[in-house]
């Protein structure tokens, strides 16, 4: 991908430049990330921009189709996890793409997954800006894909996540946030944003009012959250003492109904096995026989995160042990090409499109991209230990 560019921009990387990047990023928030972050963007050609924008347009079709709602009713597979006051489509979309190579060997994204669910819009915003400011970046490329600058990008996301709403009484909601591996995206969205970040055992309820105490100890109404909270994480912490329940009614507006994290997710995957960009996927409860090649395979938990619970290696004894097989999809892999990107050798990339979909717009819009780097089996910053050029990173595109 782009290789003049690349040679350009590794002719002049350092160890020292890196090093300096790294810590600008620490300094912004006065917070260092867990996690590895790349020492390089990706550049990403503009025959393969066109091809995710395609990709993320087949597939926002059938998001957007009047029976989807309908179509979805039964990912949540528990009354308990259907939370009150769902609105009329997901605030946040964010669609995740192997890039691979197709048979005349140019570069292909294939759908790994996707999520109704927010993702790191703030910390990617910071990591491009130093990415640029420490490293060589060509003029005209950008992390954004239409009119968007970094000034317009905050100002979207300030109108969709607090709009007419007084900042303080907005709340990013989460477990613990200060101990997510994600806090640094939390710090940079109240650094923009002045949103208040909260741990769900602190949101206090009142009848049908949710508040929280300030520094002074003074009631703050909530009026809207922003929610970050993931359903299987919240599910295990038996130990966390808390007023509000996502089961109670409320009077709060929620950017990112919890909902959405169910239906549009690993769920969905084989209701969009017809487009070429996604490989094909089964629901396995409703096979009456494994395919005979299921090497070709991979077992994916409906609901988990950061790829918890997938199995790379599946034979029909384990798939027969599972209890709970309507939680569960067959999905086929897809082969990450190596792209020439590390001194070293290739590397495996992931492309996640940051979308948002703006009420009264007809589809979602893209506005920002994720990206992760990979040597190993498995995508993600937790299983590329003790190896460099990978990591959390960012694409800029080729402009068009």
């Amino acid at each position: 991908m782009q290789p003049e560019v690349r040679r350009e921009y590794n002719s002049r990387f350092t160890p020292e430049r890196y090093q300096a990047f790294k810590d600008s990023i620490a300094q912004a928030v006065n917070h260092r990330p867990p996690f590895r972050i790349a020492e390089t963007p990706v550049f990403v050609p503009k025959d393969l921009k066109h091809l995710l924008a395609q990709a993320c347009e087949e597939i926002n079709k059938i998001l957007c189709a009047p029976d989807f709602k309908q179509r979805t009713d039964n990912a949540i597979k528990h009354p308990t996890l259907r939370v009150p006051g769902e609105d009329y489509h997901t605030r946040f979309l964010q669609m995740d793409f192997g890039i691979c190579l197709d048979p005349e060997g140019n570069a292909i994204p294939q759908l790994i997954e996707l999520q109704g669910f927010p993702s790191l819009y703030f910390f990617q915003e910071l990591l491009s800006e130093k990415y640029r400011e420490h490293f060589y970046i060509p003029g005209g490329y950008s992390v954004f894909m239409d009119d968007l600058d970094r000034h317009a990008y905050i100002e979207l996301l300030r109108k969709v996540i607090i709009g007419d709403n007084d900042p303080k009484n907005v709340v990013l909601l989460e477990v613990e946030p200060e101990q997510q591996v994600t806090n640094i995206d939390f710090l940079r969205a109240h650094q923009h944003l002045g949103l208040k970040v909260l741990c769900i055992s602190k949101l206090k309820k009142s009848g049908k009012q949710l508040y929280y105490l300030d520094e002074q100890g003074k009631k703050v109404p909530v009026r809207k959250i922003y929610n970050r909270v993931i359903f299987d994480e919240l599910n295990k912490r038996h130990d966390l003492k808390r007023e509000f329940y996502f089961k109670d009614e409320v009077e709060v507006e929620w950017v990112g109904h919890p909902n959405w994290f169910f239906r549009i997710s690993k769920y969905i995957m084989p209701l969009l096995s017809q487009s070429r960009f996604v490989p094909n996927c089964l629901y396995l409860d409703q096979l009456q026989k494994y395919p005979d090649n299921l090497h070709h395979y991979v077992l994916k938990p409906l609901y988990s995160f950061a790829g918890s619970g997938v199995q790379l290696n599946i034979t029909p004894k384990l798939l027969d042990e599972l209890e709970d097989k309507e939680n569960y999809i067959l999905q086929q892999r897809v082969s990450y090409h190596p792209f020439p990107i590390a001194p070293n050798g290739g590397v495996k990339v992931e492309i996640r499109m940051l979308m948002i979909w703006e009420h009264g717009k007809p589809t979602a819009r893209i506005v920002n991209n994720l990206v992760r780097l990979s040597k190993g089996a498995m995508i993600g910053v937790k299983y590329n230990k003790d190896m460099d050029w990978v990591g959390a990173s960012v694409g800029f595109f080729e402009p068009s």
